[in-house]
């Protein structure tokens, strides 16, 4: 099982990115998969994730603003974010559901909102 995080960088504030993460290994359409953040000094936390039936949780902070997105013939996970904000910096990781805890996580890629 292998999950390739990417589409990170610096964007201004209000700007957008999409990050994808790449699986193999296993099917989105068999496991849940979600999207973690954690900036400097902070722990990790949860952002979004889909269910292995198309089911989406999204953290109350990112609600409205941050979409997630999974293509099953690819097998990619993606995270939309729009209108972000300076607190949205932090380094993002997708990660899968194994039951009974994410077992397998990307490596993370560094999203940097400044001005």
């Amino acid at each position: 099982v292998q999950l390739q995080a990417s589409g990170g960088g610096l964007v201004r504030p209000g700007g957008s990115l999409r990050l994808s993460c790449a699986s193999s290994g296993f099917s989105l359409r068999a496991w849940a998969v979600a999207w973690f953040r954690q900036a400097p000094g902070k722990g990790r936390q949860g952002v979004a994730a889909i269910s292995s039936d198309g089911r989406i949780w999204t953290a109350d902070s990112v609600k409205g603003r941050f979409t997630i997105s999974r293509d099953n013939a690819k097998n990619t996970l993606y995270l939309q974010m729009n209108s972000l904000k300076p607190e949205d910096t932090a380094v993002y990781f997708c990660a899968k559901w194994g039951r009974p805890e994410y077992d397998y996580w990307g490596q993370g890629t560094q999203v940097t909102v400044s001005s």
